[in-house]
């Protein structure tokens, strides 16, 4: 296979690739460029043999990309000056006309994107109002109701959660449908499978005798295959267990999967980066035909080579009847389980609910309250908070630190993220600050030696809870956080503020202002409180997170307010 070379060469300091995307017949490759970390990317295609580009587009601001089946066209996105995608481009990469516009979106409460089906048959865009008489309408658009499609030997499966039939208002969380692939028919939806008790929908993949789905049972994730085509009795709804899954082995204490590139619409085999905090990144082949698996390469951790665990295959599905094939010759992985304590607790967070806090620690080198600790948090935009392994944490480990993850609301599926957003924000910041108390009281640090960490959006987690407990972490990092919400979210010109509505509340709305007011971390700074001493950063060319919010914050914990740095 001959590699092509990005031309990167030309650029000296800071470089990001976003979006990258081989056309089907492999001729060409289209790809985005960030040069100066402001996000706004430009868009390059190159002709993969000769290596010449041969487009580059006149926009800035492209997000997404998506060929058409006979790689002659491309199809991109393209934001507007609030970093906001709301146009469809197509461009002819063999011709010398500029790209045409196929669709724009005018709700500036919603973004456009633009994919391809897994079999490159269909490109696909939301509908909204009048389009382009190409265009289909899968469904029409409804409040906080999403679909994604797949298509399969003239179905479209679809991931959603629409009203099922007799109900109004959307799901929970997300089912399967299918619908014919044909325009006059596209609102006749089959109800293919529910998730089932405890069992939450998350996404999904298509391969030509296989649809992968990935699941979230009691907080962990799983992944199963079911084989196409699906033939079974659509007069009664059915539960995943009724499709027979096959249920990808994996660590009973997983915390992290992450899919491969997986491209190939008729390959058979799924691959998978399986990790946790105690297993080094393990790559796997799961067969879905044979219902075998194949692992090919684990992670190498210098030094600690000989403190490697054998683990044997497991499942942590419980609950969930399932059909696994016996697998005739077993494989295993390694983990750092011996020298590395990693257990899930739940907190009582002040309403009751049980917050999910991953608690790792060094058996040699942890002292039972006396050892220091670092608290990570996040709990926006329903994101998982990362628990991958990460060999960077083996220093403070090695150092007695115990290092944990708070699972507050706001990250998560969909009944979690709600839980943590608009006049809910303040169950994030007291789920945060019980899972600090949890880690004190229990001895796994001590009360004066806890830290925080948080990141543009934890930032405002951690910021929140400094303000309402400045005794409970003895220092903290803030990374470009969001600290000056009030202000940033009444400026409406600014990237992403109207999007964050859904987020964080309308403060031109006087209840949801003031519910932002209880918390905002810079307007709840107050003269004479000591803070623990705090790392903050911050970058000039940050889109989402403007450099003012941390300026602002800091200049006003200065001496000159009368406080302490």
């Amino acid at each position: 296979m001959r590699s092509a070379s990005f031309g990167l060469e030309t650029f000296a300091g800071y470089v990001h690739i976003g979006s990258c995307r081989i056309s089907p017949d492999h001729r060409f490759l289209a790809y985005t460029l960030d040069t100066s970390g402001d996000e706004f990317f430009s868009l390059e295609v190159k002709d993969i043999q000769s290596t010449n580009t041969i487009f580059s587009s006149p926009h800035k601001g492209i997000v997404s990309l998506a060929w058409s089946r006979n790689s002659d066209n491309l199809f991109y996105t393209v934001c507007d000056e609030t970093l906001r995608p709301n146009q469809v481009l197509c461009k002819n990469v063999q011709s010398d006309e500029a790209g045409f516009l196929v669709f724009m979106e005018k709700d500036i409460n919603c973004c456009v994107d633009i994919t391809s089906t897994k079999d490159f048959k269909y490109v696909y865009v939301m509908e909204s109002g009048h389009v382009r008489g190409s265009l289909w309408p899968v469904q029409k658009r409804a409040d906080k109701v999403q679909y994604f499609l797949e298509h399969h030997n003239g179905f479209f499966y679809i991931l959603t959660n629409a009203p099922l039939e007799g109900t109004e208002t959307a799901t929970d969380g997300y089912y399967l449908a299918r619908c014919r692939a044909e325009k006059s028919v596209m609102d006749k939806w089959q109800v293919v499978a529910l998730p089932g008790s405890d069992c939450s929908f998350q996404d999904m993949d298509i391969f030509h005798e296989n649809l992968v789905l990935f699941l979230r049972k009691n907080g962990l994730p799983l992944i199963c295959s079911i084989n196409l085509p699906i033939d079974v009795d659509f007069q009664e709804r059915k539960e995943l267990d009724d499709l027979d899954p096959w249920f990808f082995p994996v660590p009973s204490d997983l915390c992290s999967l992450v899919p491969g590139s997986n491209n190939d619409f008729m390959s058979s085999t799924y691959r998978l980066v399986v990790s946790s905090p105690v297993l080094p990144n393990l790559t796997v082949d799961y067969n879905m035909r044979m219902k075998t698996f194949a692992i090919l390469h684990q992670e190498e951790v210098a030094g600690l080579s000989s403190n490697l665990c054998t683990v044997g295959l497991q499942t942590n599905i419980t609950g969930i009847q399932q059909n696994l094939q016996l697998i005739e010759h077993s494989q295993s992985w390694s983990d750092l389980s011996k020298l590395f304590s990693c257990e899930r607790v739940q907190v009582i967070s002040h309403d009751g609910v049980s917050i999910p806090l991953v608690i790792l620690y060094s058996w040699d080198a942890h002292h039972r309250g006396e050892s220091p600790g670092i608290l990570y948090g996040y709990g926006a935009y329903g994101e998982d908070l990362d628990k991958s392994w990460c060999s960077d944490r083996l220093s403070l480990l090695a150092r007695g630190w115990v290092v944990a993850f708070a699972d507050v609301r706001g990250g998560g599926d969909s009944s979690w993220h709600l839980a943590g957003t608009k006049a809910n924000k303040i169950n994030s910041i007291k789920d945060f600050a019980a899972c600090g108390a949890y880690l004190i009281n229990e001895g796994f640090v001590h009360k004066n030696r806890l830290c925080a960490i948080g990141c543009s959006a934890g930032g405002l987690l951690v910021g929140a809870v400094i303000n309402m407990l400045p005794d409970l972490f003895s220092a903290a990092v803030l990374k470009v956080p969001f600290l000056d919400i009030c202000n940033t979210m009444m400026d409406s010109t600014l990237p992403l503020t109207i999007l964050d509505y859904e987020e964080f509340g309308d403060p031109n709305i006087t209840t949801e202002f003031d519910a932002i007011r209880t918390y905002s971390p810079y307007d709840n700074l107050s003269p004479g409180i000591c803070y623990p001493p705090v790392l903050v950063t911050a970058s000039f060319n940050d889109t989402r997170v403007g450099v003012w919010e941390a300026a602002k914050w800091v200049s006003k914990r200065s001496p000159k307010f009368g406080m302490t740095i």
